[in-house]
């Protein structure tokens, strides 16, 4: 990534990354490096597997990725906070991420656990969609979130490419008899949300479990129904948490769904061969707990350490808020900016308590990788 102020196609953002010293971030000397470390090291396989013809900062990324590949070697040898905290030190430089855009905003996401069936029947009647064979991307997966105000995935045709079924569409009918129905939930807004948050575990009526995860969307462009009923005046911004925002849908199913089409965007996923392998974010790299963030990979590459201090949120009730070394390991369509990141909090409904009160001010430091010979 290059340093010194630069704007960004999409976002028309000036942005410069400003050297600073490691004892000037906020917390760095208390954070649990070797946690840090162990997610960074998850980016290995997927980032090994990339290639510079691929990525929009091609030296940079190959940088990324030899730090990477670095501390993949080293994992063995590297046991201790210490031991990790001085991996990043050696191998990268930390920058105040400076910008004309909106202030930073971190917000959160979790993989929530519904009850879920192969089949329909009973309570089971509201289908969640593999992938269709006619839908290609127009962008790659990973840019799908600094790209977002246009098509990302689109339909082809003998015609050519036309845009996809939108939420409505889909929800009236337009994918019917294609044999598309991956599995069958009982209620409509916790299906909504998955779709949100991009992932799932599922446990069956015969006691076992699967995970399913993000495969492609239709490409229409996210709305935030949170934001559409704000602006509707439904509720006031002091108002509007998840929990709020799934009760007032649930009262009235008609009202609801509705309201929730206003979100054009929907998402196809696919089942996990391995429960142990997700949730998944950008790039298929396994998350990790309170480590991973979605980031705007127009400022951002994915797999680059960034330092997150948010002195408001205090997920674990500690003095000095949320100050933590994070990874860039997923995107997401509502993820726009040099400073919004979103949060992965787990599995299961703790996580999702805490996703859903998240959305607090904060500022990036990320840490780019020396070029090699760099002292």
């Amino acid at each position: 990534m290059p340093l010194g102020a630069r704007t960004t196609e999409s976002a028309k953002v000036d942005v410069a990354f400003e050297q600073v010293r490691y004892a000037d971030l906020p917390g760095w000397q208390a954070d649990d490096h070797l946690a840090a470390f162990k997610a960074f090291i998850r980016s290995a396989r997927a980032l090994g597997q990339a290639t510079a013809s691929e990525s929009k900062t091609q030296v940079a990324d190959a940088w990324l990725r030899t730090a990477v590949q670095r501390g993949a070697e080293l994992a063995d040898r590297i046991a201790t906070g210490a031991a990790a905290r001085a991996f990043f030190q050696d191998n990268f430089t930390p920058h105040r991420v400076v910008h004309t855009g909106a202030e930073g905003l971190l917000t959160g996401y979790y993989e929530p656990v519904l009850a879920g069936a192969r089949a329909a029947g009973g309570p089971f009647r509201i289908p969640v969609y593999r992938r269709p064979p006619d839908l290609v991307n127009l962008v790659r997966e990973e840019e799908r979130g600094a790209l977002a105000d246009g098509l990302t995935h689109a339909r082809r045709t003998t015609d050519g490419i036309e845009p996809y079924a939108t939420r409505a569409e889909i929800e009236d009918g337009a994918l019917d008899g294609q044999d598309l129905e991956l599995l069958w939930l009982p209620d409509p807004v916790d299906t909504f949300f998955m779709h949100i948050q991009g992932s799932g575990r599922i446990r069956l009526p015969d006691g076992g479990t699967l995970r399913i995860t993000y495969d492609g969307k239709n490409g229409h462009p996210y709305t935030s129904i949170g934001r559409h009923l704000i602006d509707a005046g439904y509720f006031s911004p002091e108002e509007m948490t998840l929990g709020a925002l799934k009760t007032w849908l649930a009262a009235d199913p008609v009202r609801g769904r509705k309201v929730m089409q206003e979100n054009r965007s929907f998402i196809f996923f696919r089942e996990l061969e391995n429960e142990d392998d997700g949730p998944l974010g950008a790039l298929e790299i396994p998350l990790s707990e309170g480590r991973s963030l979605a980031v705007d990979t127009g400022f951002h590459a994915i797999g680059t350490p960034v330092y997150v201090s948010a002195p408001l949120l205090k997920p674990d009730v500690t003095p000095q808020g949320f100050q933590r070394l994070m990874i860039a390991q997923d995107v997401g369509s509502a993820i726009r900016g040099p400073e919004r990141g979103d949060i992965y909090f787990g599995s299961g409904d703790t996580a999702g308590r805490q996703a859903g009160g998240t959305k607090h001010p904060g500022r990036f430091y990320v840490l780019l990788p020396r070029a090699p010979g760099t002292p």
